[in-house]
């Protein structure tokens, strides 16, 4: 299988091209850092005006993961117009050039559980009506949106993944990367929240092989998988995991604000990405245990 991996210098994009890789498929990469090994499989995309015909005018690939784009919910709120670019107007770029240049390749959109805001009830399914709070979310359900028209009016085949929160090796942003920063310097660190907010956390490894699974059994419908553990930690139970891993006597404190943008509470329904025959491999002790190894040794 040729694969073409867009974004694949950053965090999830590099893992797949290692997964991917070591499946034996003819795995290309695209992204806007300069490659400095030379690698004659991959194009570089100018940051100011991103030109993805060139990639599909060289070569016809049998699938495309777009994993570029911004994810930081914060800093849309501050910039909403780059935020719009990278994680809308570049979506549209990038299936107009598989339109004209490579139709038949099967394109799968790295989206978010940023599209379903802060929802009051749980689990989340994928038919749940989606209810944005940040630009983020919004722009992730624009790029759903356009995915679908590609589908229903050229007949390219989409996917879209909304994803929660992933985590492992490599991240140097979010919680534990925030967690892990703090504790370098003192014992007693503050989070943002109460501490009782929860999320769905996803290994990066089991992110990957989820994709792959995707590949193989998927519609390709433009339809919305949900990508989690289907598991409900909080904040709190998270932190101090991850602390134990580190060293002893961390003392967390909450500071009871609730960042805007930030959803309280997110356990979501895998029945369709089971359905595939996906299983999580990492509980949430066995990634942590992970992480905070590599981030002792590397940070």
């Amino acid at each position: 299988m040729k694969i073409i991996i867009i974004g694949s210098k950053g965090f999830i994009g590099s893992h797949c091209v290692s997964y991917f890789s070591k499946q034996n498929n003819d795995v290309w990469e695209s992204d806007i850092v300069v490659d400095s090994k030379n690698n004659n499989k991959y194009y570089s995309i100018d940051t100011i005006s991103p030109d993805f015909s060139v990639i599909f005018k060289a070569q016809q690939f049998d699938v495309c993961v777009n994993c570029s784009g911004a994810a930081n919910v914060p800093e849309s709120f501050v910039n909403p117009l780059k935020d719009y670019h990278l994680n809308t107007v570049n979506v549209f770029r990038i299936l107009n050039s598989l339109r004209q240049f490579n139709s038949k390749c099967k394109f799968i959109n790295l989206s978010s559980a940023a599209v379903y805001g802060s929802p009051k009830k749980l689990p989340i399914s994928e038919d749940m009506m989606m209810n944005p709070i940040s630009p983020y979310g919004w722009h992730k359900q624009q790029a759903e949106i356009i995915s679908k028209e590609f589908f229903l009016l050229y007949g390219i085949q989409t996917i879209n993944l909304r994803i929660f929160s992933v985590y492992g090796v490599g991240l140097r942003k979010q919680i534990f990367w925030d967690i892990f920063q703090k504790v370098k310097n003192s014992d007693n660190i503050e989070l943002f929240g109460t501490g009782n907010e929860s999320r769905d956390f996803i290994y990066i490894e089991d992110l990957v092989r989820a994709i792959d699974h995707i590949i193989k059994f998927a519609e390709f419908n433009s339809e919305a998988i949900n990508i989690s553990s289907g598991i409900e930690t909080t904040i709190k139970e998270a932190a101090t995991l991850l602390c134990k891993n580190i060293r002893d006597n961390i003392n967390i404190i909450f500071n009871q604000q609730i960042r805007e943008g930030d959803p309280i509470n997110w356990r979501s329904d895998i029945n369709k990405l089971t359905s595939y025959g996906f299983v999580n491999n990492y509980s949430l002790e066995m990634g942590i245990k992970e992480l905070a190894k590599w981030l002792k040794e590397n940070i």
